[in-house]
């Protein structure tokens, strides 16, 4: 409402002694100018400038005889000032103008500056006067003067003998005798039937009295604490008229502070507290509205200490009250209760090293105009500024202290059009978050002047997506768009009373003390009247608000002497005929029920009606004003259009000409109403939301009244109510809501501290030093978890339902529903008495609706203290349920949270059991964060180390180095593993790495233990499987991610899991997984550039002058590439060199090249025949005859070309190559031979190839391996004959070193030939399809090398292939029998 902006400015008095500092302020009724009283002087101060202009001082005898000035009182027409003396007299001072037309001060404008010429009041507006301060009359009234109050024309005195004076303002006392208030009756009600008692005590005088012109009547304090309210009963202000009425409860009043607008009186206590009282108007009691008072929860350290109430000061638009106490400091609340502002606690009461501060003790204060100021006279000596003028003597400079403040538009023009933008103004500049809310407006606002507005005018800052990209930039951050007044028209028409922002939030408009002015948020400019006479001629007296294009204002022609409502264009577009036609449609007598206008807080046309259904089937113009919401003194009253009588539909007439209905009486919806917010959009969706009224209730929080809509269209229940008012806290001061949004937006002071910048012990304490800087920020709350609760208590679980279906997809409803369980759990939890109707299992059984349940549980849990876990459970479900839902659900994350709540609720095994189950399901899902988490949280339960529990998974280690660190000091020593590989070659640095996360710790000393082993015998148990289904890649993450050491265990399951089943199986699963594409053979194969051997010298010299073999590459001894290597197998982060390879790139050596149908397209082998190679080649001619060797030049690069891009397409992504050579680097290693052939075969490297057979022939090696692998190859030349022609070159050309190997393999098994082991393992190794199978019959090209046994063996093969033809290939389809 009100907010404190920057640092307080202060004022220098002038120099005097400690008894001419000011103790008093009052401001004159326009709040132009202040009376400030020192002991012996009276000064006037102006307000804008703020200076001194003139000071009375007192003569040193006569000051004697009056004694010491006490309090100041202003004439209503500020010509005078009646001040009131120690001794009993009133001193009458007339304020003249000193020099005719002279002025203190002027501003100064450069020669030809426009501003001079023909203002009207220029010299007003924008100088200090110069006045002269005379007394002119004495009244001795013979007793202390203990309060003086202007009452119309007359100045109303109560003295201490217990007499009131009304005194006339020209010093007479009109002749009319004094009133004693031992003679007027007091009661606690006006009801005749009772008769007052007397006071009847004769020392009783009054202390503190104030005038209330809307109740007619004084709140007085009386000396001993009593408080009352003293009211003619008739015109005549005689002692026999008079009658009082007071509260029995109060017995320590202070101060008083009345509030016309909402008929309030504020009481200070001396218990700190205030007590605000309104007048019932049936039977006149006071009733007790509300207390202002702080909370020890607020202010532990200070909110019994802070002493009695000093000073109480509505704001002069009566929206905010500030308070002051005897111990210092003041704070701010809004009219019905809603702290604001208190400098008793955080950044105003310590400094920024935890020490306190003297709290700022307050003389006296005063608002200034339209509440931008608040002059403040205080009461320490440390606030004013010290300065030596010589080192003997130290002279205070008294000051002034002005804060500065920025309230919402709301407290003075609640009749704003555009409800959703929160807008602040300042005395000289605007706050407004529609720079980016404007987005989520646009376009539910469009609907509804789609018919009269044109397609261009888009929202400010708009780029499409308006509705999704609103609320995000809404929320998004909490600065201000800020936009300065012009000064302009401020020069003239300072201060600033009202502004309106349109409902595009594209314009604004103010109004200062004449005329107004508007602003374009999209031009970024202001437009102002051209012709000044016309602005100066125009007093907005009723507020603003926007219509479409225009501004609409209530306002007061001066020289017509007329209230007019003036409609003005001000739109962007120049249109001709930009005119609006205003009829009046209606016209309702309110004056029974408004006592006095004065009261009237906003009135509003809603399309809000008790009646729900009705809205919706009416047009929009009629549904705009199906009821008028008034807010009168707080009180608001709705009434609505009668429709009980006959209901004539007349389609034709045009609507203005109508007869509309006439109003049913008014309703009183609530008490205690500060801001009200409705729309008339309607959304079927939002229904609730929409056709909702929304109140601010200052203290009491928020109160929605929620339109109660039945399931499926069906009828409404006669008995339901179709509408139901909740109330709800929230943290927040509300100043705008979004409806389909479900969100309060307001405003909140944020502090920052200075005070380190300066030196303690400076003699100059600096403002900066005592007060911190204040700021404004944008705030936003949610309040759908206190409608969902207040309707669920309320046995309203359907309408519940509805509401919370309708916002399901907020991108905050997950919060919503924890916040709604959290609050319900810590309350009922927590409560000492036994709950009767416990709220907490329908909670749980209303958030069981929602697929977020599992999550919502457990986040609550998780947040909420332990002890309160079983009474939560207790309600939701046992969590071992939950969490066995969490892994049907394949929910992980949420799993891993609820195996946390186990460890704590269960014995160690459970928790370990359900780890198990849990870790298990991460490794086949490849969550390797959550992996690491399960390692570490298994080892923790086995290690005893359960009383801390591991921190959730949710909250992941960043990955961003994509497993990097694996790679980069895994402590591998790789000559442990295989010693049959040349030492010369993989000379990676020997401590590659172990994961640096808590996995790391799994191979430290303790690697012994029971618990490692179980949590190894789980990885190996994973890597088998992913062996045993051929998934290489999904093996590499697992080892890279978890730091599983790879090479020694493959080591040991050398002849069991590691070793290939199936090689063209393993082949064709690899080119699927590594994105590899199976190779093809180019069309121009057939032609002579490649037998006449040009293709080797200029080709493959080009092929290996992009990149040199890449084997070799791996090879060389720099840990760097080789880190580099490994590091790329997550993320393509530092790419080798070795793209390309061209190891098959030996064309003249190829034997048969042939042309051959192939697969269908659909098949893993996509390549297509070679005549569809032809059509998609660079071959221009296509000619298909063989070649003559005087091809022309240019024809020979075309076909080199050809042969050239037919390579690179035969090659996987970068990141593929860099994985397969890192795996054949480890497959190596642990004398995996088979898999490094399979891997050798897809890379098509004769070298990799011509290695293995190197370490083969070594007498160490395996010979059923041997055999394994030439079984292996010939599968694959026959599969490749039949199949994937593309790789019978790259199988010619390491047919040598086969035959090779199948002599060794002779010399080797030719004993165990016919073993049962090779047969018995034929159903494992092949499963091929159909298509692949199919021309196995047709071709004998078997090679040369195969004898005895091996050749049964293949034949074996074939048979079960055919046999198995139908089956499909799957993953996991063969379980490995050897462990």
């Amino acid at each position: 409402m009100y907010f404190l902006s920057g640092w307080p400015k202060r004022l220098l008095c002038p120099v005097g002694s400690s008894a001419e500092a000011p103790f008093h302020i009052q401001a004159d009724p326009q709040r132009a100018f202040f009376a400030v009283l020192a002991p012996a002087r009276l000064s006037l101060w102006y307000s804008r400038p703020s200076v001194l202009i003139v000071t009375y001082k007192e003569p040193a005898k006569s000051s004697t005889q009056f004694g010491f000035y006490k309090q100041a009182e202003w004439r209503p027409d500020s010509t005078m000032i009646a001040v009131s003396t120690a001794n009993g007299y009133i001193l009458f001072f007339h304020i003249t103008s000193s020099r005719g037309d002279k002025y203190l001060y002027e501003p100064v404008y450069p020669k030809g500056s426009p501003q001079v010429k023909g203002t009207p009041h220029f010299k007003e507006e924008q100088c200090a006067p110069a006045l002269n301060l005379e007394m002119r009359k004495i009244l001795d009234l013979q007793a202390p003067i203990m309060s003086l109050q202007s009452v119309l024309e007359n100045l109303l005195v109560a003295t201490s003998d217990g007499l009131l004076h009304l005194i006339h303002w020209e010093g007479m006392t009109n002749g009319r005798k004094a009133i004693n208030l031992c003679t007027v009756p007091f009661s606690v009600d006006l009801q005749s039937s009772r008769v007052g008692s007397f006071l009847g005590f004769t020392d009783v005088h009054v202390k503190d009295m104030e005038y209330c012109a809307t109740l007619d009547g004084f709140a007085v304090v009386f000396n001993d604490g009593k408080v009352g309210f003293i009211t003619p009963m008739s015109s005549r202000f005689t002692a026999e008229q008079l009658h009082g009425v007071w509260p029995q409860d109060v017995v320590d009043g202070t101060c008083v502070a009345v509030n016309n607008k909402y008929r309030l009186m504020a009481f200070g206590c001396t218990s700190g507290s205030v007590q605000v009282y309104t007048i019932d108007n049936t039977t006149g009691a006071m009733l007790l509205s509300h207390k202002l008072e702080l909370t020890a929860k607020q202010y532990p350290d200070i909110w019994n200490k802070t002493g009695a109430v000093k000073l109480i000061r509505w704001s002069p638009d009566n929206s905010v009250v500030i308070v002051t106490w005897e111990y210092g400091g003041f704070s701010l609340w809004s009219v019905f209760g809603a702290q604001l502002i208190c400098t008793l606690g955080g950044d105003f009461a310590y400094r920024s090293d935890g020490t306190k501060k003297d709290p700022l003790k307050i003389n006296s204060m005063c608002w200034g105009a339209e509440g931008y100021h608040l002059w403040v006279i205080s009461g320490s000596g440390s606030l004013h500024t010290s300065f030596e003028a010589d080192l003997r003597s130290i002279v205070k400079q008294p000051s002034i202290l002005l804060f500065q403040f920025i309230k919402s538009v709301l407290t003075v023009n609640p009749c704003m059009s555009n409800q959703e933008q929160v807008l602040l103004q300042g005395e000289d500049r605007l706050y407004l978050n529609c720079g980016e809310t404007s987005q989520s407006q646009n376009p539910r606002n469009s609907s509804a002047h789609s018919e009269r507005k044109p397609r261009q005018e888009k929202s400010l800052f708009a780029d499409g997506g308006l509705e999704s990209q609103g609320l995000s930039n809404l929320l998004g951050h909490r600065h201000w768009h800020v936009v300065q007044i012009s000064s302009t028209y401020l020069e003239s028409n300072w201060p600033i009373r009202f502004s309106a922002i349109d409902k595009l939030g594209q314009n604004i408009a103010v109004v200062g003390k004449f005329g107004f002015a508007h602003y374009s948020l999209l031009t970024k400019k202001w437009k102002l009247f051209g012709n000044i006479t016309q602005e100066q001629n125009m007093i907005v007296t009723g507020g603003l608000a926007w219509w479409n294009d225009f501004v609409v204002l209530a306002c007061y022609n001066i020289s017509d002497r007329q209230e007019e409502v003036s409609f003005s264009f001000s739109s962007q577009k120049e249109y001709s005929n930009t005119a609006a036609d205003i009829h009046v449609l209606q016209e309702v007598s309110m004056s029974r029920y408004i006592p006095h206008p004065f009261l009237v807080v906003s009135v509003t046309l809603t399309s809000v009606s008790t009646e729900n259904g009705i809205t919706l089937k009416m047009p929009q113009q009629v549904r705009d004003a199906e009821s008028i919401m008034l807010n009168l003194a707080g009180q608001l009253i709705m009434m609505q259009r009668d429709r009980s009588g006959p209901q004539i539909r007349d389609k034709a007439s045009n609507p203005n000409q109508r007869k509309l209905l006439p109003f049913c009486p008014p309703v009183v919806l609530a008490q205690s109403v500060e801001n009200v917010w409705t729309t008339c959009r309607a959304n079927k969706q939002k229904r609730h939301l929409l056709e909702a009224l929304w109140l601010s209730c200052g203290g009491a929080g928020m109160k929605v009244w929620l339109p109660l809509f039945p399931r499926d269209n069906r009828k409404p229940h006669s008995f339901l109510s179709q509408r139901i008012m909740l109330p709800f806290h929230i943290n927040i001061y509300p100043l705008a809501v979004l409806f389909e949004d479900a969100l309060v937006l307001g405003a909140v002071n944020d502090t920052l501290l200075y005070d380190s910048l300066y030196t303690r012990n400076s003699a100059k304490e600096q403002l900066e030093v005592l007060f911190p800087f204040c700021v404004v920020e944008r705030t936003s709350q949610i309040y759908l978890h206190h409608i969902l609760r207040q309707l669920l208590v309320r046995n309203l679980g359907e309408q519940a339902l509805l509401l919370a279906q309708s916002c399901a997809a907020l991108p905050y409803f997950p919060h919503v529903l924890e916040l709604m369980l959290h609050e319900v759990l810590e309350e009922e939890a927590t409560s000492r008495e036994p709950i009767p109707d416990p709220l907490l299992p329908t909670v749980a059984k209303f958030i069981t609706e929602f697929p977020l349940f599992l999550q919502t549980v457990v986040h609550c849990a998780r947040k909420t203290e332990y002890a309160l876990w079983n009474y939560l459970f207790a309600a939701v479900g046992n969590p071992k349920d939950l969490f066995e839902e969490c892994l049907m659900a394949q929910d992980l994350d949420t799993a891993a949270s609820y195996l946390i709540i186990l460890q704590n609720m269960e014995v160690p095994a459970v928790s370990r059991q359900h780890a198990t189950l849990l870790f298990n399901t991460a490794l086949e899902q490849g969550k390797w964060d959550l992996c690491r988490h399960m390692i570490r949280f298994l080892k923790a339960i086995g290690s005893g180390e359960s009383e801390t529990p591991p921190s959730t998974p949710t909250a992941q280690e960043p990955s961003s180095s994509g497993g990097f660190e694996f790679f980069r000091n895994r402590s591998i020593s790789l000559s442990q593993s295989v010693e049959n590989a040349p030492p010369s070659k993989f000379s990676l640095q020997k401590t590659l790495s172990m994961p640096s996360g808590p996995s790391g710790k799994r191979w430290s000393k303790d690697s012994d233990s029971a618990e490692n082993m179980y949590i190894d015998m789980m990885l190996w148990r994973h890597a088998r499987r992913l062996l045993e289904d051929v998934r290489l890649k999904d093996l590499g993450c697992f080892a890279a991610q978890l730091g599983f050491e790879l090479i020694s265990w493959l080591c040991k399951e050398r002849t069991r899991a590691a070793r290939v089943d199936n090689f063209v199986i393993a082949l064709k699963r690899l080119h699927k997984d590594f994105l590899w594409p199976l190779p093809i053979i180019p069309a121009s194969s057939i032609s002579s550039p490649f037998k006449n051997g040009k293709y080797q010298t200029v080709g493959e010299q080009f092929l290996k002058s992009q990149s040199p073999d890449p084997f070799i590459n791996l090879e060389m001894d720099t840990g760097v590439s080789n880190m580099q290597r490994s590091q790329s197998w997550l993320s393509n982060v530092s790419p080798t060199h070795n793209e390309i390879d061209t190891a098959s790139s030996h064309g003249p050596q190829m034997q048969d090249a042939f042309l051959s149908p192939l697969c269908t397209k659909g098949d893993e082998c996509s390549i297509g025949s070679a005549t569809d190679l032809t059509e998609s080649s660079s071959m221009v001619d296509g000619d298909w005859t063989v070649v003559d060797e005087n091809f022309s030049t240019l024809s020979l690069t075309q076909s080199e070309l050809e042969h050239i891009s037919m390579e690179l397409a035969s090659k996987g992504p970068h990141k593929s190559q860099v994985q397969l050579r890192y795996l054949l680097h480890i497959f190596m290693e642990a004398g995996c031979l088979d898999w490094c052939i399979v891997i050798g075969l897809i890379l098509r490297e004769s070298s990799v190839i011509n290695q293995i057979l190197v370490i083969a022939q070594s007498s160490e090696v395996d010979g059923e391996m041997l055999q394994n692998i030439k079984i292996g190859l010939h599968a694959v030349d026959r599969w490749a004959s039949t199949d994937c022609p593309g790789y019978k070159p790259f199988l010619n050309i390491i047919k040598p070193q086969l035959q090779k190997l199948s002599e060794i393999t002779e010399e080797q098994v030719q004993p165990d030939a016919f073993q049962p082991i090779a047969v018995s393992k034929t159903p494992e190794q092949t499963s091929p399809r159909a298509e692949e199978s199919r021309g196995s019959s047709g071709h004998g090209s078997v090679s040369q090398c195969e004898v005895g046994g091996s050749s049964i063996v293949t034949r074996k093969e074939e048979d079960t292939a055919q046999a198995e033809e139908e089956e499909p290939f799957q993953d996991g389809t063969y379980d490995c029998s050897v462990s």
